[in-house]
This record gives C-alpha cells, sequence and structure tokens, in this order.
C-alpha cells in the first residue's frame, strides 16, 4: 500500500510538472528565435524624417526598490456549499520570505516551505485534516515584473476509512482523498529558474535594431544600435548612419523604443527590425517595418482670385471669405496658359460669326424692296432715252386767240381744244426704267 502511494505521488508530481511548464515562457539561452509581433509597410518622402515606432510596456525597466515582492504565491480555497461556491485567500507569501496566514484558526496548521523560491517547492501542507477542509485549492504563481501568471489547481476530499485514501487525475486536476485527522500535503512545483533566482534584470534587457538592403536576407542583416537596460549603447556602421539615427534615452523607462531617422535618402530603403530581448522574462519580440523612399512632388503655386471692391473680411468671422485659393502645379502652368489663349481665340471668331449671321439675315428680310433715297441720289441722263413725239399732246394753260387762214386749221384748233391734253411725267417714267 505505501509503495502503490508513493508510486501515485512521484506520478502526481511528474503530470503537474508536464501541465506547469508549457505555460512557463522559457528564458535560456536557447530560446533566441524571436516572435514576429507586427510587420508594417511605410512610405516617405526624401529628405523627411521618419519615425518607426517600436513600444513594449513589457519592457520597461524599474528596479526593484521593495526588497524582490514582484514575485508572490498564494492559495485559494473554493467551497461547494449548498450550490453556492465561495472563495477564501488561506496564505501568500512574497520572493523576500515573508509569509502570512490570513485566519487564525490556520496559523501553524497550514504553512508553505520557506525555501520555496529558491527551490520551487510551493506546496501546501495541511495538518489535522477536517471535513470543513474540502474543496478546490489553486495555487497561484505571479510575477509582477514579467507579468506572468500561472495557476495550478487541486481537489481534496476527505474520508474517515484508510482504504478510500487515494489519489489521481480526473483529467483537468489533481484529486486527493485523505482520511481525516493526518497530514496531507498538496503539491505546486515550478522549478523554472524566474520563480527560483533572482538574475540582475539590467544586464538581462537588451533592444536593437537591424537593417537589411533590399535583397539582403535576414541573417545577413546589418545591425545599427544596441540599447542595454544598464544604459549602455552601441552604435554601428559609417558616422554619417550613426548621426541620422537615434533612440531616445530614457526607452527603458518609458518602453519606447522607437527608430528615428533623419534626411531620408534612396538608400535608406530596406527591412528595418526592431528586437526586444528580455532574457530574464524570456521575452523574444520581434517587429518588421518595410520602408521605401519617393521623390518629393514639386512645388504648387497659390493663385489668389479676389473681387474687386471687397469689403474688408472680418478676422473674427469665421464665414464670408471672398478670397478664393486655386493650387496649380507648377508643370501644368504653362499648359493651363496655352489653353485660356485657344479659348479667348476661339470665343472671339464664334462672335464675328454671329454678327455675320445676323447682318446677313437683316438683308435677306429686306428682299428687293425699292428704295426711294437710294433711286434719288441717282443721276439719270434723259438724252440715253428715246422719245416718241407722236403721243405727246400740247399742253395749254389758257385760251389763245389765233388768226386761222383757212377753216380747216380752225377747225383742226377747235377740235384738239374739245380733248385735253394727256400729262406726261416722262422723268418719273424714265427713273423707274432705269432702277429696274
Amino acid at each position: 500500500m505505501e509503495s502503490a502511494s508513493r508510486f501515485l505521488w512521484c506520478l502526481l508530481l511528474l503530470l503537474q510538472e508536464l501541465l506547469v511548464h508549457p505555460y512557463s515562457v522559457p528564458a535560456d539561452a536557447a530560446n533566441l528565435e524571436s516572435v514576429v509581433v507586427s510587420v508594417v509597410n511605410l512610405t516617405a518622402k526624401a529628405g523627411s524624417q521618419m519615425v518607426l515606432p517600436c513600444k513594449s510596456f513589457r519592457m520597461v525597466w524599474t528596479q526593484d526598490r521593495l526588497n524582490d515582492r514582484q514575485r508572490v504565491v498564494h492559495w485559494d480555497l473554493y467551497r461547494n456549499q449548498y450550490d453556492n461556491y465561495n472563495s477564501e485567500r488561506l496564505c501568500d507569501m512574497y520572493s523576500a520570505g515573508e509569509q502570512r496566514v490570513y485566519s487564525g484558526y490556520n496559523k501553524g496548521r497550514i504553512f508553505m516551505p520557506d525555501a520555496a523560491f529558491k527551490d520551487g517547492n510551493f506546496s501546501l501542507v495541511i495538518k489535522n485534516v477536517v471535513e470543513s477542509d474540502q474543496g478546490i485549492y489553486s495555487c497561484n504563481l505571479h510575477h509582477h515584473y514579467c507579468h506572468l501568471y500561472e495557476t495550478v489547481k487541486i481537489q481534496l476530499d476527505v474520508t474517515t476509512t484508510m482504504k478510500e485514501v487515494k489519489m489521481y487525475w480526473d483529467g483537468e486536476k489533481a484529486v486527493i482523498v485523505a482520511l481525516r485527522g493526518s497530514t496531507v500535503e498538496l503539491p505546486c512545483i515550478n522549478r523554472n529558474h524566474i520563480w527560483t533566482d533572482r538574475y540582475d534584470e539590467e544586464d538581462q534587457q537588451v533592444v536593437h535594431w537591424d537593417w537589411q538592403p533590399p535583397g539582403v536576407p535576414h541573417d545577413r542583416a546589418d545591425r545599427l544600435i544596441d540599447l542595454y537596460a544598464s544604459g549602455e549603447r552601441r552604435s554601428y556602421g559609417p558616422l554619417f548612419i550613426r548621426q541620422k539615427m537615434d533612440i531616445t534615452k530614457r526607452a527603458f523607462s518609458q518602453g519606447d523604443f522607437s527608430l528615428k531617422i533623419s534626411s531620408l535618402e534612396a538608400a535608406d530603403e530596406g527591412t528595418y527590425s526592431c528586437h526586444l530581448h528580455h532574457h530574464y522574462c524570456g521575452l523574444h519580440e520581434r517587429r518588421i517595418f518595410q520602408v521605401s523612399v519617393v521623390e518629393p512632388e514639386p512645388e504648387t503655386k497659390v493663385v489668389n482670385i479676389t473681387r474687386h471692391n471687397a469689403p474688408a473680411a472680418d478676422p473674427n468671422a469665421g464665414r464670408g471669405h471672398n478670397v478664393i485659393n486655386v493650387i496649380i502645379p507648377e508643370s501644368r502652368a504653362h499648359f493651363f496658359q496655352q489653353l485660356g489663349y485657344i479659348l479667348a481665340t476661339l470665343l472671339l471668331f464664334i462672335l464675328l460669326l454671329i454678327l455675320v449671321v445676323l447682318v446677313t439675315r437683316k438683308r435677306r428680310r429686306r428682299g428687293f424692296e425699292y428704295n426711294m433715297k437710294k433711286c434719288d441720289q441717282k443721276d439719270v441722263n434723259l438724252r440715253e432715252f428715246t422719245v416718241d413725239t407722236n403721243e405727246l399732246s400740247s399742253y395749254k394753260s389758257e385760251d389763245i386767240t389765233l388768226d386761222y387762214k383757212n377753216n380747216i386749221l380752225k377747225e383742226k384748233a377747235e377740235h384738239s381744244q374739245r380733248f385735253p391734253a394727256k400729262n406726261i411725267d416722262l422723268d418719273k417714267d424714265f427713273r423707274k426704267e432705269y432702277c429696274k
């Protein structure tokens, strides 16, 4: 029976260690492969300044001024009474060796080994087990500096018969059935050095920037800057590169490791990598930036078009501006100027064409009407026309007493007086013929 208990105990410890370590962050030298956190593409103009953001608040270095109170372990008990779960803090202990038991009833009855943070054994010992000790116990490990949190749960049942005493794994947690009045030890073992040793954090934190020109693989990247939490700084490469790339001196106190590049050039293109290594906490992160440099755009001209006789604008007023700003690129100014000349010429030609069309239509409406004024101005030569004298009759405005020599002449005279002479305006007839 005793050999079986020891075998089960060893098996339980082995299972617990297998479950605990996967949740721990390895911090040994073999874990040199960084985890890629982000990949960002950035584009900037030549001659400008660029900042590659690389921030991590887990890398903020704070010197331990509280006697190493950043590592703590505490045990909690969860009971199920009448389908009601309640929790109770049993005890806790800091890495400085201080151990505290919260209940007066449990003082001297429950405790953890004093060398817990040296050998990694955080098991809880309970003396004189009673029925009220039944429940689910949780062993909680917290590393506030490295932001690591681990929990191990164990279920404790109390029995009155020796035959029912046993330990087993139910698939989620260890289950221990203890005899009432006996002493039981709830196992919680984590021998990861982050919980057992205390290294000098200043020598364990380092940040470095790498640069890969286009076409160069990662393993052949050029180192730019190394920065340690102790304040040591190393810059690599030619002097002009070291002068144009910089990281703030308060990087580890603020968690801001951004790289500032001034006076960008086309030769600065490539892949930049920010590597964050915290060997004490097992933190290894990498942020990648793809940087492209483009030529700056040509300068622009601002043309102010103002209204004539416009009232002065009120500087306090937010509306009513009478100025229109038209921004035209310098390379297109000549094109718009020539286009303006062409449009103005075309508009003038259209106006002249419209004027000619209107005058022509007006002349057509008048047709071939007779214009008396134009006809009067023309000189008519009557000699150019022949006149038939047979159709003309003499005109007499008053009676004339003639002395006729014979009767025949007298009769002809009387006959001519009976029919008045026809009044013919030769000038009018000639003008009509001439105007035609």
